[in-house]
């Protein structure tokens, strides 16, 4: 198994110049709220079940909290969340999660030329997934994932197989974790129109620290790094920064920025706040509950909610 993902991690590096049409672009919307809240910067968090959306070798840390829910709040009619459950058993001493992923868009009336309504119809993407997570090495954790994706709209649906491989290396000095994903690295099964799309592939290297002498995770990472730039080094532009502080042992703020927010969906002209984020969570002995707004631009901010529970 080991041998297996360090060579997945090999060829799948070599797909980071690769070009993906978005049918399958919720799968980048993918988040819960104390993510959210540090800009989307989540690819060495510990302990959290959630953070395998992000890196599945995330999910050897998980020590409590084996149900989630996140609820994602779009404009107008959008709904969207995710779903992740931690097994009560291991493989190998590694542990398995099952996940879900949706996305609602609402209802659409049919209305002729006429201007007659005649019913109506809805559009939906979801996405189910398991991930396997176990020690590489001493401080060193892998995980891979395996999803697959349905989007429909009315009568017409496609769907697509994707997979996910993630490394987490924490430094001997407990305060500094370095780790890299690489996400829906997968391909379409059927298609809308016969036309073959790619699957929304996503390559992730970052890092977190906790300051010494104050109570601050630091987060840093570049994401999208398999999008096709102009340059190589414009592959670095899609970066994101976040820090989370702690007042006691019940009680955290954040504030994040996420670039790819403020330079792909915003102008140049009025950029306002877009790409920050804050957020705010409680950690209890048997739940843990994060909230979190992220302004796009200054007439767009969206919220999330994540529930974490022991069951």
């Amino acid at each position: 198994m080991k041998k297996i993902v360090l060579l997945g991690f090999i060829l799948l590096s070599f797909t980071m110049d690769s070009f993906s049409l978005p049918v399958f672009n919720f799968l980048n919307d993918v988040s819960n709220a104390r993510a959210a809240g540090l800009g989307g910067t989540y690819l060495c968090v510990e302990n959290d079940l959630q953070a395998v959306f992000f890196n599945p070798a995330s999910l050897a840390t998980v020590e409590k909290n084996d149900f989630s829910f996140t609820f994602f709040k779009q404009a107008l009619d959008i709904n969207s969340g995710n779903v992740s459950y931690l097994l009560p058993y291991q493989w190998e001493d590694g542990k398995i999660s099952v996940n879900a992923i949706y996305t609602n868009y609402g209802s659409f009336n049919y209305i002729d030329k006429y201007g007659v309504e005649s019913g109506s119809f809805s559009a939906n993407d979801l996405a189910f997934s398991a991930n396997y997570s176990n020690i590489l090495d001493s401080n060193f954790f892998y995980g891979v994932g395996i999803k697959y994706i349905f989007s429909n709209i009315e009568k017409y649906s496609s769907s697509a197989i994707a997979f996910d491989f993630g490394l987490l290396y924490k430094l001997s000095d407990n305060r500094t974790n370095i780790g890299m994903s690489i996400l829906n690295a997968g391909f379409q099964l059927s298609s809308y129109d016969g036309a073959v799309e790619g699957v929304p592939l996503d390559v992730r290297i970052g890092f977190n620290h906790h300051l010494k002498g104050l109570p601050l995770l630091f987060n840093a990472s570049f994401n999208h790094l398999s999008d096709k730039t102009n340059s190589f080094g414009d592959k670095f532009k899609s970066f994101s920064i976040g820090g989370e502080i702690y007042f006691g042992k019940y009680v955290q703020a954040r504030i994040g920025f996420d670039n790819h927010i403020r330079s792909i969906l915003t102008n140049n002209i009025d950029k306002g706040l877009s790409g920050f984020s804050l957020g705010a969570g409680i950690n209890a002995n048997t739940f843990n509950f994060d909230y979190a707004m992220s302004i796009f631009s200054n007439s767009l901010t969206l919220h999330r909610f994540t529930l974490m529970l022991n069951i």
